[in-house]
Formats: C-alpha cells, sequence, structure tokens
C-alpha cells in the first residue's frame, strides 16, 4: 500500500527543484551504554517522531497527552542541527535517511511518522511521497490557518527559521492567504540553536531582538495580536515571548493540531490501559536528548547514540 504524506493546514501538491539523493549503504548503527543490540523495550507498532534536534519534543508532548498508551520513538539529528540555518539539499539528504532508518526498522513497524520539523517537512516531505510505506508520514508548517481564526487585527506575526521562510511550500500557503491578514515573518537566525544548548541569556536576547523588530504587539488596531511559533523549537522558549508581547497576544503552535491528526490517520489503537513506552535516539548527545526529555517532558530516559 502506497503511503501518502499527510500535512497539517495545506496539502499543496507543488513540486520541488530538488532531485532525490541516494541514501546511505551502511545500515545505521546504535550504541548503548551497555552493549546491548536491543531497544530494551518492546516498541512494535511505535510511532516515529523525528526531528533535527530537541524542538520535536514539543510535537511528541503533544502526541503522548493525546494518545497516552502508544510507543513512540523519537530521533533527534542534533549531531547535524539546526536544519533550519543548512542548505536544502543537506536537509533532504537527512531527512530521507533518517526516515528511511526508522520506516524500515523491522523491530518498530511504525504505525506512523511524524517530521516533527518545519524546515525538514517543507524541504523533504513531498519526495517521502515517491517511496512505498504501509503508514501515514505527517509533516508539520508553521500555523497560519489556525492563526487567522484567532486574530481580531488581523496582524499576525510569524517566526521562523530562514530555511522555512524562503521554502517553496511556505510561500504557497503564504500565497493561498493572500488578503486574508497581513503576516509580519521573521527569521530567526540562531534562535533554534540556543534552545537547542538551553542557553537562557541568549534565548532572551534574541527572542527581544527578533520580537522588537516585528512592530508593536497588542489588541489594537496595526498592531499584532497573535504570534505563530514557526519552529517546533520555539514553544520552549514561549514564556520569554509571551512576557515580551503581552499575554493578551495569542501565541500558536502546531503540537496539538498534529497530535489529533496523527489520532485521526492511525488505522489501529494500542489496547494497553497503561502509558506507552519511549525510546529516544540521537545522532548527537544522547545525555543531552535525555536532559531535555526530563526538563521539558518531566521524563527520565536513556537516550542512545544513533550513527546514520
Amino acid at each position: 500500500m502506497r503511503c501518502r504524506p499527510i500535512w497539517y493546514v495545506n496539502r499543496s501538491n507543488a513540486r520541488s527543484s530538488f532531485l532525490p539523493l541516494a541514501l546511505p549503504t551502511q545500515k545505521p548503527t546504535l550504541h548503548h551504554s551497555n552493549g546491548s543490540n536491543s531497544l530494551g523495550t518492546d516498541l512494535h507498532s511505535a510511532i516515529g517522531v523525528f526531528d533535527s534536534g530537541i524542538g520535536g519534543l514539543s510535537i511528541l508532548k503533544a502526541l503522548r497527552a493525546t494518545l497516552p498508551y502508544e510507543n513512540f520513538v523519537y530521533v533527534a539529528d542534533s549531531g547535524h542541527a539546526p536544519y533550519g540555518e543548512r542548505d536544502a539539499n543537506f536537509v533532504v539528504e537527512r531527512t530521507r535517511a533518517i526516515a528511511h532508518h526508522l520506516l524500515s526498522d523491522s523491530t518498530l513497524c511504525l504505525k506512523a511518522l511524524v517530521i516533527a520539523c518545519n524546515t525538514a517537512t517543507a524541504a523533504a516531505i513531498h519526495l517521502l511521497r515517491q517511496d512505498d510505506f504501509a503508514c501515514p508520514i505527517i509533516g508539520v508548517e508553521p500555523a497560519l490557518k489556525p492563526a487567522l481564526t484567532l486574530s481580531k487585527t488581523r496582524r499576525i506575526g510569524v517566526m521562523a527559521t530562514r530555511a522555512t521562510l524562503n521554502s517553496h511550500k511556505f510561500k504557497t500557503l503564504l500565497a493561498s492567504m493572500s488578503g486574508q491578514s497581513e503576516f509580519i515573518c521573521q527569521p530567526c537566525d540562531g534562535l533554534a540553536t540556543a534552545i537547542e544548548h538551553d542557553d537562557t541569556s541568549k534565548i532572551i536576547a534574541l527572542c527581544a531582538d527578533y520580537t522588537g523588530v516585528m512592530g508593536r504587539f497588542g489588541i489594537k488596531k496595526n498592531e499584532i495580536d497573535t504570534l505563530v511559533l514557526g519552529c517546533t523549537h520555539y514553544p520552549f522558549a514561549a514564556a520569554h515571548l509571551q512576557l515580551m508581547v503581552g499575554t493578551e497576544v495569542h501565541l500558536v503552535d502546531t503540537g496539538e493540531p498534529v497530535a489529533r491528526h496523527t489520532a485521526r490517520l492511525l488505522t489501529s489503537r494500542t489496547p494497553h490501559s497503561y502509558p506507552g513506552q519511549l525510546a529516544l535516539r540521537s545522532s548527537g548527545d544522547p545525555l543531552a536528548l535525555s536532559q531535555a526529555t526530563q526538563r521539558w517532558l518531566g521524563l527520565q530516559v536513556e537516550a542512545q547514540r544513533l550513527v546514520i
């Protein structure tokens, strides 16, 4: 059965100029502190979640809240983060390699794969349509349509990576809403990296700089009353952003909508009465991923090193 990737908000069939890249021929390996070659837990029929780093944990948090009895495996490509400041061909190559690694892993037998990265979704999800997978592939993109339903002043701010804002997919989405609102789009160089490294002082400084140049926030005429967090890392800076733009301004991300959408697409649910299990894999520092998972999700899980 051919798997048709599913987009949240927009399902544009516009094609990209990028060509499919060759996948690595060497089998990816997992490195474990105990020397085991297994995941150490039964994750059959899991849901895969993939991001360039820890940002996708914001999507994973919403997924686990919506689907508490499902098993999840989360892959952070932190050894190559952030994608938002990489060239498109590099993002395509990494996304396809990791997606194929997860979808071909017979120990997982994924029931769904969530590309929890706006940049990877924009650059590569259309290429995954060309491959035959027996599960849905869900992507994310800046939540412009939900923002439209919230905004009263019709001025909406969009914070995203430069790669996302420059992508054909985002430009198509933005063009489809021409005349419905004014979108103030702000590339946020360095912000995902600062969040990845949990650099609080830099996070605050960058958030202040970027919101400062976007214009006046508020609920009065000509003020920005809705702010779209167009990178999955950015919800982890939401508390700082809310203080800067004011409590009356809506902050919008895609976590909960993507989780609900994923739930609708599942052809089967795990009939457990106990919480599902979680495995973590990282191409960077496994300890950093474990610490981020504990910090943001309140879970203590030992991450494994992934070489791909």
